[in-house]
C-alpha cells in the first residue's frame, strides 16, 4: 500500500476520484496506485504537479527527489515534454515585468489557447511580452527541420502555424513579435527572474531535449549568458507583420 501517496492526498484534501478526474483516468486506476502499483512516468509527474509535491518524495524507489541543485539551478527535466503544463503556466503567470520567448516555433505553447490568453493578460497588466520565432523562409529554419529529420517544409509550416495562433497578440499593447534568422543552441522562455532553457541537441527534436529551470541571482551567474544571447537575437530580428500571421504567408 502506498501510504505516502495516501497521506499526500489527505494533506491536499483530495479524494481518489478527484485525482482520476484531473488525470483523465479510471478511479480504479487510482485505487491501484494507492494499493502500491507505481504509475507510468507521465502519471507520476501529473500527480506530483497536482499535489504540489516532489515525484521523488512520492515514489523514492523509482524517482530520486528533485532538489534545488544550486542557488541558481532550480530543476532539471530530462525532456521538454516532461515539464508539467502547470510549470509553464506558473512561470508566465508570475511575470510582472518581462516575458520573453525565443525559439523556432514554440508551437506547443501557441496551440494552448489558455496560454495565449495568459500572455495577453500579463501584457495588459503591464508586463512587456516579446516573442521571437524563426523566420519560416530562412535557411536556419530549413536546417533545423533537416537536422530533426522532419524536413525543411514541415519546420517552416510549424512556424507559420505558430504565427497564425499567436496572431491575436498583435492587437494587444505590450506584445511584440519578431522573426529571427539565427542558429539556436537553446530555446529560452523567460519570466522576470526565472528561465526555462530548452537545450538543443543535434538530430534531437526540441520536445525530446532537456530543460533547465534557472533563477537569476544578484551574482553574475549563467543566466546572464542566456539573457545576453536573447538580447542579441532580439536586436537582429525584424518585426513580424500582421500579414505574415497567416498560414502560408510570405514576406
Amino acid at each position: 500500500m502506498s501510504d505516502t501517496l495516501r497521506h499526500a492526498l489527505a494533506r491536499a484534501r483530495l479524494q481518489p476520484v478527484d485525482v482520476a478526474a484531473a488525470l483523465g483516468v479510471d478511479p480504479k486506476t487510482v485505487d491501484r496506485w494507492l494499493n502500491g502499483r507505481i504509475p507510468y512516468p507521465r502519471h507520476r509527474w501529473a500527480i506530483a504537479e497536482l499535489l504540489h509535491a516532489d515525484e521523488g518524495d512520492l515514489w523514492p524507489d523509482v524517482a530520486p527527489p528533485r532538489r534545488t541543485i544550486t542557488h541558481e539551478v532550480q530543476a532539471v527535466y530530462p525532456h521538454r515534454w516532461a515539464v508539467p503544463q502547470g510549470v509553464w503556466r506558473r512561470l508566465f503567470q508570475a511575470a510582472e515585468r518581462e516575458i520573453d520567448i525565443l525559439t523556432y516555433s514554440s508551437l506547443f505553447l501557441a496551440e494552448d489557447t489558455g496560454m495565449i490568453r495568459l500572455l495577453a493578460s500579463r501584457a495588459r497588466a503591464g508586463a512587456k511580452v516579446r516573442i521571437l520565432l524563426g523566420d519560416p523562409d530562412s535557411p536556419q529554419v530549413a536546417a533545423r527541420g533537416a537536422e530533426e529529420g522532419i524536413g525543411a517544409d514541415v519546420m517552416a509550416a510549424r512556424v507559420r502555424n505558430a504565427l497564425t495562433l499567436y496572431s491575436p497578440l498583435h492587437q494587444v499593447d505590450g506584445v511584440e513579435i519578431r522573426l529571427h534568422q539565427t542558429v539556436l543552441y537553446n530555446s529560452i522562455y523567460r519570466a522576470d527572474n526565472d528561465l526555462l532553457i530548452n537545450v538543443h541537441a543535434y538530430g534531437t527534436p526540441a520536445a525530446q531535449a532537456p530543460v533547465l529551470h534557472l533563477t537569476t541571482t544578484e551574482d553574475e551567474d549563467s543566466t546572464a549568458v542566456y539573457l545576453t544571447s536573447l538580447e542579441r537575437v532580439w536586436a537582429t530580428a525584424r518585426p513580424c507583420l500582421v500579414s505574415e500571421a497567416v498560414v502560408g504567408g510570405k514576406k
